[in-house]
């Protein structure tokens, strides 16, 4: 057809580009060259160097199928980058804290429905059998029917390394989506720490809770293995898992299932090639991966806990919805409370105005304080009249509304 051009790629293999780097970003490179994949390596500049090409070349899908965005050495220059290639629509893999904002990564989303881009935040854990295991079991003590009786908390030990604040936020911010599998969205953040905020980190301790939600708490914590400890605590006794962040085997006591190796990486392959279309999708009785709004909601908690800390109280969450609508929304009831202060400010003025207008014999002033009245109803009408916008131009569509986060 005249006009149109079609590209056809010239790779003979399945190609991934890599933006950044982190250790869990490697592990996914080194399973895709395990799988016969190439590695197409970039700056976060426009201009290519030794080894590497510009990041820009991504935004051809000729030269890769998807692009993994890492958290090492994260700065502007590769925000930046990132928000192009959501907008260019491409695939992205996107390492589990990038920024602490929620409403950038809320932008993100926005963008991503816009431009058709997939997102796949990098959230493995959740993948792994042991965490449908362990939802069942909260699912069956929520019914009643559980084995070990009634769940009466959770607990999560992260054990790190390094315990500075950017360390434990990372951790916190990739931990909370397996609070949010387990126990939906707390409502409530509340955290216990050291009296001075900026020494508090390596001690945390934050306490999670909602309406009619089991509380969680989640805590730092010295040693080896790095590692995530759960704790269900059951009015019968406890099951504990530990997840180590090497690819070994989880352990459960009581062992619920036959311990195997977990891949992280592996398994966030097998997540992108069912997103390209490269292989069938998982079974459906298992805990579906994460979709970026998870990853957002994630952000959302670990960014309230400094805020807690420096208050020293709770901060209650109100799971706001980011999109057009809702920026809308937000928009025109920040302008009514304007409109509101306005239109009283109004009736000050023309008082005044039509005493002064009253005591010189200024007809002119008189007679544009008498109009104030009509002036102040024909700004409301206007005003309300914005309100059936949404409604004119139509609702979200239903690829977005299908989008939205669940905690699984």
């Amino acid at each position: 057809m005249a006009g149109t051009m079609v590209r056809m790629s010239t790779r003979s293999t399945k190609t991934l580009g890599l933006l950044g780097d982190d250790p869990l970003i490697a592990r996914i490179a080194a399973a895709a060259r395990d799988r016969g994949w190439t590695i197409l390596a970039a700056h976060a500049t426009t201009v290519p160097s030794a080894g590497r090409v510009a990041w820009t070349s991504f935004l051809d899908d000729a030269v890769c199928d998807a692009v993994l965005v890492g958290s090492d050495g994260w700065d502007a220059a590769r925000a930046e980058a990132v928000r192009t290639l959501v907008q260019s629509g491409r695939p992205l893999v996107l390492a589990q804290p990038l920024e602490f904002s929620m409403v950038w990564a809320f932008e993100l989303d926005m963008i991503a429905r816009d431009s058709g881009a997939r997102l796949v935040p990098a959230l493995p854990d959740r993948l792994h059998p042991t965490i449908a295991a362990l939802k069942g079991l909260v699912e069956a003590a929520a019914a009643g029917s559980g084995p070990l009786g009634p769940l009466e908390s959770i607990r999560l030990e992260r054990t790190l390394a390094d315990r500075s604040k950017q360390a434990v936020l990372a951790a916190l911010s990739r931990d909370a989506d397996i609070i949010r599998v387990l126990v939906g969205d707390p409502g409530r953040v509340a955290t216990l720490g050291a009296g001075d905020p900026d020494s508090a980190w390596p001690t945390l301790a934050v306490g999670l809770t909602g309406p009619a939600q089991v509380p969680a708490r989640w805590q730092v914590a010295a040693g080896r293995p790095e590692g995530l400890r759960i704790t269900l605590h059951h009015a019968r006794g406890p099951i504990e898992v530990f997840a180590p962040e090497e690819p070994v085997p989880w352990t459960t006591t009581p062992p619920l299932a036959e311990p195997t190796p977990f891949d992280r990486g592996a398994a966030l392959l097998d997540h992108l090639e069912c997103v390209l279309g490269e292989r069938p999708r998982p079974d459906s009785s298992a805990v579906p991966p994460a979709v970026w709004p998870d990853a957002a909601r994630a952000l959302e908690i670990a960014e309230t806990v400094p805020r807690s800390l420096a208050r020293g109280r709770a901060i209650d969450l109100h799971h706001e919805e980011f999109s057009e609508l809702g920026t809308f929304k937000g928009t025109m009831a920040s302008l009514g409370c304007g409109l509101v202060l306005l239109a009283l400010l109004l009736v000050v003025v023309a008082t005044l105005v039509a005493g002064i207008s009253r005591e010189i014999g200024w007809e002119f002033g008189t007679a544009i304080a008498n109009a104030w009245p009509v002036l102040v109803l024909v700004v409301l009408v206007l005003f309300l009249g914005l309100q059936v916008l949404p409604a004119l131009v139509g609702s979200e569509p239903r690829e977005a509304r299908s989008d939205r986060p669940g905690p699984g």
